[in-house]
Order: C-alpha cells, then structure tokens, then sequence
C-alpha cells in the first residue's frame, strides 16, 4: 500500500501533454509516475542516495563494484544475466552508472513487457543472489572497465584534482576500482569481498534512500498499482541520508600551479576555485550567470582576446564537481604553442575580467536575458527518449523539492545581485588553483599520482604572483556582451498540420577533388568558417539556435537547428560567409595548428577505436589514413587554401534537407536563396556539376568462403590493451536481407555479451553491432582485451557461434515470435523529436538508399518470415565455416601481446586465411559494390 499520493505540482513545460503523479510508499520509498499514452517505449530509473564516497577504505571501487554485481541475478530470477537477456529481448536496454554521491539504475523496453522487466528490476532492491563464481569474475570486468581508461586525459587529470586534495574527505579517493582494490589488497588483510559487498549492500541499500521514476503509456492509476506491488518488499531501515561536510581542500591545496603531463598532444589550462555550491540558490542561478559571461565568445570577452591574440582554440567555464556541501567552479582553455609561452598573461586577463564583473556588479538585463532563454528551452523543449527522461528526473528528485523535479536548476528565475557577488567574490587569488597540462613538461616533474601514474609537480603561487600576473596582462578592451538580438520572441506554429519542431537544414558541397591535400584543406576551411562566425553567432548559440560546418568524406556540410523565428538571419550570414571566404593567415596558422595535433593524438585511440576505423580504411574506397593527411600538413598554408577553395567550389551539388515549423513557401525561398548566392549573378562562384563528376560510395565487396586477416601492433607502445573486429559481411541494402540481418542481431546479441564477456571475461568493451557502409550490410564483433591477444579472442568469437548456432535451432516458434515482434515494436517506435527524425531521412540522403519508406516496409518483411528462412540465413552467412561467408578479422596488438604478433606473421597461411599486408594493395586489387550514391536524383521533402 502507498502513503498516499502528493497533491503538489509539479511544474511541466507548456507543451508537455503527460500526466505526473508524486507517490510515496509504505517503505518511504519516493515514486515519481509517468503517464504518456503516447509513449512507445517504457522506462524506469531508480537513484539510490549511495555512492563512491561511501567506499570503506581500502576497498576504493566497493560502490561502482556492487553496481555491476546487481545485474546478475536475483532470489526471485536466479538464472544468471537473465535480466539482461528479457531487456535485450524486448526491444530494450539497461545499464547503470555510480558516481560521488549516488548509484542510478536504468532501463528500457517494449510496452508490452514493461510488467515483468519491472518485476526483474525491482528484484535489484529487494532480495539480489551474488555467487562467489560471479563476484570473481564481475572483479575482473571492473578492472577491465579501469584498464580502458588508464591512458585518458580526461580520467588522469581528474583524478589528479582528487589526489590533490585533502586525504580525509571522500573527494580524495579513487572511485572506479581495480584488481588491486577489490582482490589484491582486502586478501592480504583477511578480507572477503564477496562478504564486504554484501555488508555494504545490506548497510546502504534502504528505500528511504531511494527515489524512483516509472514512465509507461498505461493510466497514473495502473502505474500505482504496478509500483505498489513491484516495489513495495524493498527494506526501508531508516538510514539517514549519507552527508560528508567540509571542503575537500585545505589550505595546502590552494594558491597551487601544477604542472602535469598528458597522454595526448596540446596544451590546457584548467582554473579552478573552490565556491558555495549554486544548488543552494538555484532560482537565483549565480553559477549560470556568471558562466554565461566569463564562457561568452562574443567581442570583448575572455575568449575573443584570447582568439584575436591567437593564445587559445577554446574556453569553456561552470561548476564542475558538486556536492550540497561543496563546489567548484572551473575555468578550461585550450592554448595554442603561443598561449603555452603566455600562460601568465592569460590568467592575468581571465582574472581582469573576472575583476571587471565584480567591480561592475551583476546586470539585471543580463539576468533577464539569460531567464528568457531559458524559459523558451524549457517550455519549447523536445521530448527525448523515455530513458534519457527517467535518469535525469530520478537524479533531480535526490536535490529538489518536488514541484522543480522536472525543472530542475533550468528556470533561474530570481535576480539577487547580492548572491551572485557573493559567487563572484570567491573567484580570489586566494583560493585558486591552477592544473596547466602539456607534453613539454615531459621530464621536468617530480612527482606521480599513484592510481594513474600522471606525472606532475607543484608550485606554491601567493597573491602577489597573480596581482603582478594581471598588471602585467595585455591591455586589451575587455567588456561584457551587448543585448542579444537572437531571442525570440515569435513561437507559434506556422499550421496545425505541421509538426511542432525546430528546422534543421543540411547542404552538401560535392567536388572532383580527391586526395589528402584536398582532405585536409576542406577540413581547414570549415573549421575557419566557424571561426570567422564564432563572435557573432555565439549569441545566436545562446539564443537556442545553434550550427554546424562539418567537413564530409564528399564535400562538406552546413546544419542549422532551433526556433524558427530568426533563423532565416542566421542561415543567410552563414552562406555569405562561404561566399566572401578570404583566408586570413594568422587564423590558418592556429587553426593548422590544432589540426596537426588533433591527427597526431589519432596514436592515442583506444585500440577498438582504431580496429574499427582500420576496418574502415579496409573496406571503403576513396579514403584516406590519417598518417597521409598528417604528413601533408606541414607543407600546406594560406596561400594552398586561397587557391582550393574557389577550386572546390567551382562545380556544386547541392543536397538540402528542411523540417519542422516552416512551411513549404519559406522553404523554397531558402533554398533559393541559397542557389542565388552560389548560382547566380554576373560572376557564379559554383557552377552545377557534370553528371560524371557526381562523387560515389564505393565498398570493397569480399570474396564468398574467404576469412581475411589484417594484424598490426597498437599506435601507443604504453597501451595493454589489444582488441579484435571480427566483421561478417552480408549483403548489398535490401528490405528482406536487412530484417533477417537485424533479427538475428537481436537475437545474438545478449548471448553474446553473457559468453564473451561475463562468462569468459575476455574484456569490458564487449559487443555485438550490425554494420552498415553505405548500404552494405553486416555484423561485427568488437572486444576490447587486456587478458587475452587478438587471435585468440578470434577463435573465441569464433567458438561463440557454433555454441549459439545451436541455440538458434533449439529456439521454439513462440521464442522466434516473441523476437520478431520485439523487433517490428522497435521499428514501429515513433521519432521522439526533430533531431531524430532528420537524422533518419539524412542518413538515406546522404547514403544515397532514399528509401524513406523504410521502417514500414521492413515491417512489411519482418510479417512474413518464417523461422527455417532464418536459420537458412545463418546457416549460409553467418554460421561458422559456411562456405559462403565474407569475414574479415582486424586484430590490433597492444604490448602485452606483443610477442604474439610476431607469432602470428611468421605462421604459414590456411588455405581459407587471406593475410592483408599493404591495405592499399589490397583495396585496388578487390571488386567494388555498386554506389547508391551518385545518381541525379531529383526530390522533394
């Protein structure tokens, strides 16, 4: 039985059709329920008030560890992943994430299984089985999880903050866990872990500190009786919620400048303070206001200066780690090798600045403006998946009283200058704290973080050093933003008949130009496009409309998204832009700069990352290694980009893509505005392109009975890791092939995970994923391993499916059913909103397949197929030694298996094996599919 229901409201966005209900249970466990008869997907997400931070010592990870052991089995459902499997099954997904101070588990599914996955998922809570065999096994995988992130910036540095703090608040510990801290360490002091995860799981898991959100198309009322009945046994022992007051620095760990050394080229800056955290005040918002202005890009700013001296590629400030009980608030910047020599001058300007807005006090209009964007965010927003939806509402249910659950800090709505100086004030020389990262430090520390091995050293800066910093700081017009003319201010629909939805536009520049000088040079040209834009459409960014110039494996790409109100102004500064294009030197430099060491970090992806863009570079034509790229680069300049670009140009097709609230009139003009400026005039910059200069998607089409093999050694000697693709290539796009492929995906994919990498641990980074170049299909296994070399891994996948191949014929008619319907559930799922609605279409424009009836007729398919046309599909493509099967293996080796690689190269061949030395060779010596992509297609939309 429940408490009762709350008759608080709770604040919704104005075009938000679901009904909410707040519950409380006989437990005390907080309930928010969803209605949306709309909905075709189900979710849940429970946020359980326990963390990291409550790791005992010595079993730092014991939180994040426990996370994963819950997926396993329960009392009431033994069979171990079987919760997995009925997800997997369903046409759903689940995973879960533990942070400082909380543990958020998620899910979704089909509705028509959404009773008993919640049953499964309450079983978490309620009576979860964690076998001795499991505990030993899940150790491995978390140690897995921590190996994949040993060499990431990201993960380094942030545990360098934590390591520099004060050892007896919780901030200071390592949060992930490895086998050291879950094995290694707790035996040598006579401890069971199996027996401490389940001591801290009876001593922390109490529904009084938990807080669910259940999202169903079923009536408020069935929901209640669902979570009553589901949730109801969880055992409530009154804990009281876990606090852990005091702020994680001392003294000792302020007035700090480190300097430490990364994995990846580049240089950064992060500045940090501790300060009062915003939670408290978040109606008055001083950390948005105040992120809002030293984060602006527009003249006058931090960032402008910073860009017009060529000292820096990005900036970016806000509150990052926070807790109720502490905060800080972090200033991050890019620096060019110039920046790198001024780091000096580029704290005294951001503390100028900084200085500037607390003698200037907060502005009302300023707060005003901010308050007006976010009102039309929040009540203009889109609706996105009910999954996404859940988590980030079970989160705000821990912070916020009940009516702001959904709103959450996003509607800053009272101007208290008083508080937001008060934030401002604690930006001080005196508690600053300065992580300067580069590679030029290599050599120059004397120190190591102990979990991670960064290497560092610290140096003692008083407020005097920082005063003689800012006087010594260029004079520069430093000031804040002017008025921003993007807000908009007209949002009704243009027709009832139309959807509800930004506009997204998207055009393709396609040229005959093909090399890696050319490759490089479109790249460059788009990335100073956004430069040259950046000062005056930062404000239409802030306004809620934002932009992209990508550059494309065939030309390049322009995306404009958000109220339609203003931008048709946006839009047409854009294309100006691209027609008046003059290179300006001192910005090339910069902006080549940061390209050559964006493609020499390409060393530094994680070996899965590089296998599947080997398979890639393997199997599609008319590309480029980056290695090629980046040799070029040193001998390109302004000079090569002033004479390609009118090049480029000189002959266009354009591909253009509108949706949302425009009608059809206005869409016209659009395009015609854009063709005028291309097109037309007494001197056209583009001309149309020749029918045989339309660019194709080639894909090397592998032979039938044929396993080819590419091996090569991992681009970072420092990584362990090695990792194997295993891809099966299927067939050219085709409705009947297509579903039969996905089916048994669908039906794969979860064993899979379960033998690979539960059972067998071969390694965290486990997966089963359909592939799809250009309208060629298949499937690919990726595993990502420290325990285990590439080859071995290999004939492990390839063990995986003899095993499943009899699964597949044991599986009865009503399995078979359940699965296909699982699947036309997932295809019948409606767009959740504009984004992904275009991104659909797109995807078929861009492919060239412009099948736009897609889902349906895959439905269509999926009705008729019978369960032996779906074996005779696995036994022919899939089934291991089918004579007609295309496989291709990349096996990357990472330093621990080094040794097997040279194994493996001086083994003499199989006769079905085709070793791949050169694969440049091999690309020209192979047949190609035909190109969807190409023909004069002539549409509308």
């Amino acid at each position: 039985m429940a408490v009762g229901k709350d008759e608080v409201e709770i604040i919704k966005p104005r075009t938000d059709k679901r009904q909410y209900q707040r519950l409380v249970l006989k437990n005390s466990l907080q309930v928010l329920l969803i209605s949306d008869p709309a909905a075709d997907k189900c979710a849940a997400s429970m946020n359980v008030s326990v963390g990291a931070f409550c790791d005992p010592v010595g079993l730092e990870g014991l939180a994040h560890f426990l996370e994963h052991m819950l997926f396993y089995a329960s009392e009431k459902y033994p069979v171990e992943d079987s919760y997995l499997k009925y997800i997997s099954e369903h046409g759903g997904m689940a995973n879960a994430f533990t942070s400082s101070e909380h543990t958020n588990y998620y899910f979704d599914v089909n509705p028509d299984s959404f009773e008993e996955a919640l049953d499964r998922f309450a079983q978490f809570f309620i009576k979860p089985l964690m076998s001795a065999d499991a505990t030993m096994r899940e150790i491995k995988a978390v140690d897995s999880e921590n190996q994949k992130n040993l060499l990431s910036d990201v993960w380094r540095l942030n545990q360098l903050r934590k390591h520099l703090s004060s050892e007896d608040h919780p901030y200071h510990k390592f949060s992930t866990g490895n086998w050291e801290t879950l094995e290694v360490r707790p035996k040598a002091k006579g401890l069971d872990t199996r027996h401490e995860l389940i001591k801290f799981y009876n001593e922390h898991y109490s529904s009084n500190l938990m807080h669910l959100v259940v999202y169903s198309k079923e009536s408020v009322d069935k929901i209640q009786g669902l979570v009553e009945n589901k949730f109801q046994d969880i055992r409530n022992t009154d804990r009281n919620h876990f606090r852990f007051p005091g702020q994680p620095c001392t003294s000792e760990h302020l007035q700090i400048l480190v300097r430490a050394v990364p994995i990846k080229q580049g240089h950064k800056l992060r500045i940090g303070w501790p300060i009062t955290p915003s939670i408290h005040h978040y109606k008055e918002a001083p950390g948005r206001y105040i992120s809002h202005l030293i984060g602006h890009e527009s003249e006058g700013s931090v960032f402008y200066i910073l860009k017009t001296l060529g000292w820096a590629t990005s900036l970016a400030a806000g509150e990052g780690d926070w807790t109720l009980d502490y905060s800080f608030f972090e200033v991050t910047v890019d620096l060019t090798d110039s920046g790198h020599e001024h780091m000096q001058d580029v704290v005294g300007l951001l503390f100028k600045y900084i200085n500037l807005l607390q003698q200037s006090g907060a502005s009302k209009w300023i707060f005003d403006e901010l308050s007006a964007v976010c009102e039309v965010t929040f009540h203009y927003q889109d609706k996105v998946p009910p999954i996404d939806y859940v988590v980030t509402v079970a989160t705000n249910m821990e912070t916020y009283p009940p009516q702001d659950w959904l709103v959450g800090k996003s509607l800053p709505s009272n101007f208290s200058p008083e508080i937001i100086q008060m934030t401002l004030n604690e930006l001080s020389p005196k508690t600053v704290r300065i992580f300067w990262e580069s590679k030029q430090f290599e050599g120059k520390t004397d120190m190591v973080e102990p979990w991670y091995g960064t290497a560092y050293s610290i140096e003692k800066i008083n407020e005097s050093i920082i005063q003689d910093w800012i006087l010594s700081a260029p004079e520069e017009n430093l000031h804040l933003p002017a008025p921003n003319v993007f807000i908009p201010t007209d949002l009704p629909l243009k027709d009832a008949q139309e959807a509800k939805f930004p506009v997204l536009l998207r055009k393709s520049s396609y040229s005959t130009l093909c090399s890696p000088e050319s490759e490089v040079l479109t790249d460059i040209f788009t990335r100073l496009l956004l430069d040259y834009l950046n000062e005056y459409a930062y404000y239409a960014q802030v306004a809620g409309l934002d932009y992209g110039i990508n550059h494309t494996e065939s030309g390049f790409e322009v995306t404009v998204v958000g109220y339609n109100h203003k931008l048709r102004i946006l839009l047409e500064t854009i294309f100006q832009k691209i027609a008046q294009f003059k290179v300006k030197p001192d910005r090339f430099s910069v902006i080549k700069e940061m390209v050559t060491k964006e493609y020499h970090n390409n060393k530094f992806l994680q070996p899965f990352q590089l296998a599947m863009y080997i398979c890639s570079l393997i199997l599609q034509d008319q590309t480029w290694p980056w290695m090629e790229e980046l040799e070029v680069l040193p001998h390109l300049e302004a000079e090569d980009l002033a004479k390609f670009v009118p090049m480029m140009l000189s002959r266009t097709f354009l591909e253009c893509y509108i949706a949302g609230n425009i009608e059809s009139n206005e869409a016209g003009s659009m395009i015609q505005y854009i063709e005028d400026v291309f097109f037309e005039g007494s001197n056209p910059i583009c001309q149309p392109l020749f029918p045989s200069q339309h660019l194709t998607n080639r894909v090397v089409k592998l032979e039938k009975g044929k396993n080819y093999v590419y091996s090569n050694q991992g681009l970072n000697p420092s990584d362990e890791n090695s990792c194997l693709v295993h891809y099966i290539q299927v067939h050219r796009d085709d409705f009947l092939m297509n579903v039969k492929l996905q089916l048994l995906a669908l039906i794969a994919k979860q064993p899979a995970f379960h033998q690979l990498r539960t059972v067998e641990q071969l390694g965290y980074i486990t997966a089963l994923l359909r592939r799809n170049d250009f309208g060629i299909h298949g499937v690919q296994f990726i595993i990502q391993s420290s325990v285990k070399g590439p080859k071995y891994i290999d004939l492990r996948v390839e063990s995986f499916l003899r095993m499943f191949e009899s699964k597949l014929y044991e599986m009865t008619s009503d399995q078979f059913k359940n699965n296909v319907n699982a699947l036309i559930d997932m295809k019948l799922e409606k767009h959740k909103n504009l984004k992904e609605e275009s991104g659909f279409y797109w995807r078929e424009i861009s492919d060239g397949t412009l099948k736009f009836d897609r889902r349906e007729a895959e439905v269509a398919a999926l009705r008729q197929l019978t369960q032996q046309e779906l074996i005779d599909f696995f036994n022919e493509n899939i089934k291991a030694g089918a004579p007609r099967k295309k496989t291709l293996s990349v096996r990357v080796y990472g330093s621990l298996h080094a040794s097997e690689l040279k194994e493996e190269t001086s083994e003499s061949a199989e006769p079905h094996i085709v070793h791949i030395d050169d694969i440049f060779s091999f690309r020209r010596s192979q047949p190609l599919y035909g190109s969807f992509k190409g023909g004069f297609v002539q549409m509308k939309l």
